[in-house]
């Protein structure tokens, strides 16, 4: 797996969030709940980083309403939102980097960011603990850490209406042999995608033709999944073929993309164009169903050869068969052995795929969003006779509407 993913996260007064305290994430997890829990509130903390380490924060929270309709419960209840992360650095027990954001609102209704980061070696190596059979390799990874101590943060800088991590993201080491925190802060933030294939529309971005040149990272709407699979074609072909191969599990009677390159001017564009075995005539995009070219889109985005740092996916089951919902479960399970994934799904079918423990149950509790990771001890007879989507739909696992 790629170094710096999340390992834990803590969050207070985001929305429904109202205190999300050191919440533990490892490679996989498949994030569950009602309508309403706060599954799309804890979505939408990595938008916002996103959106901060590219510069547009204001015009994100702009376009989302102003700064009061983060606060959990509004200004007179939260004074301010605060986030913090731990990631994972050269390897599971050596070392972690730190980042951690206050948003204060203002009277003009927008947010002030304070910003700070941190880095600890872990101070166990050496030392042995006993680890119970039954817990899992994410515990093991997270055993002996401590946030570090309020001396040992440091700061971005003053407080600033946009985010400053993009300004330390050269950042070295104090004796320059190294890169700092602030590169590596960068660099995972940077590198997360937030995947929501929801708009297959008639005129959605993913069934457009898009210029060629826009080929290197597949965007979170797959506005150039063309592009981007010509690229794959022509330079990692293994990895084309193997999204092939896939699409084929899916559809049999797909055959190919077509993937022709037009040009007018001196502009060059590529479209979904596609054919079905045993015909030469080609298809156009609309040919696809919302559910084919939905899992066309998923499938490129778990297997292309140099996934993002983490990979977030809302509701990514949407229009798929069950038989379909089984392979997207065996793509996620893949693409967790090279990096981070975060799902967030209300599929028993697809809850089923997985293991107890990869699983975080959201709910609402007085209001507020609350997230649990499942431990597989506490369900071990029940999973001798029902699935893990069937304990979910029984509400053995409690994960339903909560009346309050």
């Amino acid at each position: 797996m790629k170094n710096g993913y999340l390992t834990r996260m803590k969050v207070s007064g985001f929305k429904s969030i109202a205190d999300l305290d050191s919440l533990e994430l490892g490679s996989l997890n498949i994030l569950i709940g009602a309508n309403g829990a706060g599954k799309s509130n804890f979505i939408q903390i990595f938008r916002m980083l996103m959106s901060m380490s590219e510069g547009s924060f204001t015009s994100f929270i702009s376009s989302r309403g102003r700064a009061d309709n983060f606060l959990y419960n509004g200004p007179k209840i939260t004074e301010r939102i605060k986030v913090s992360f731990e990631f994972q650095s050269t390897n599971n027990m050596e070392a972690r980097n730190y980042y951690a954001l206050e948003l204060v609102p203002t009277v003009e209704e927008d947010f002030l960011i304070e910003e700070s980061r941190a880095f600890q070696k872990n101070p166990f190596i050496g030392l042995e603990f006993e680890i119970d059979e039954m817990d899992s390799n994410l515990h093991a990874e997270n055993k002996g850490w401590s946030w570090p101590s309020k001396d040992t943060w440091r700061s971005y800088g003053l407080p600033s209406r946009e985010s400053r991590i993009s300004e330390l993201k050269s950042e070295r080491s104090a004796d320059g042999k190294y890169n700092g925190i602030g590169y590596f802060v960068h660099r995972s933030i940077s590198n997360w995608v937030v995947y929501h294939f929801h708009d297959t529309s008639a005129n959605s971005p993913m069934r457009r033709s898009d210029i060629v040149e826009n080929n290197k990272k597949l965007y979170g709407n797959a506005k150039n999944i063309a592009s981007f699979l010509l690229n794959l074609r022509n330079h990692s072909h293994d990895s084309y073929m193997e999204i092939l191969n896939a699409i084929r599990l899916v559809m049999p009677f797909f055959d190919d993309f077509i993937l022709d390159i037009k040009v007018s001017g001196q502009e060059q564009t590529v479209r979904l164009d596609w054919l079905q075995k045993g015909s030469g005539y080609p298809m156009q995009p609309y040919h696809l169903s919302d559910g084919s070219i939905r899992f066309i889109c998923l499938a490129t985005a778990l297997l292309q050869p140099e996934p993002p740092s983490t990979i977030i996916i809302d509701e990514p089951e949407l229009g798929l068969h069950p038989a379909a919902i089984v392979i997207l479960a065996e793509l996620i399970q893949q693409a967790a052995q090279r990096t981070q994934v975060i799902v967030a799904t209300q599929s028993p079918a697809l809850i089923d795929q997985f293991a107890v423990e990869d699983i975080i149950v959201v709910n609402r509790k007085e209001g507020a969003s609350t997230f649990e990771r499942l431990n597989e001890k506490d369900f071990s007879q029940w999973l001798e006779s029902y699935s893990v989507g069937e304990l979910w739909a029984k509400n053995v696992i409690a994960g339903g509407p909560q009346y309050e």
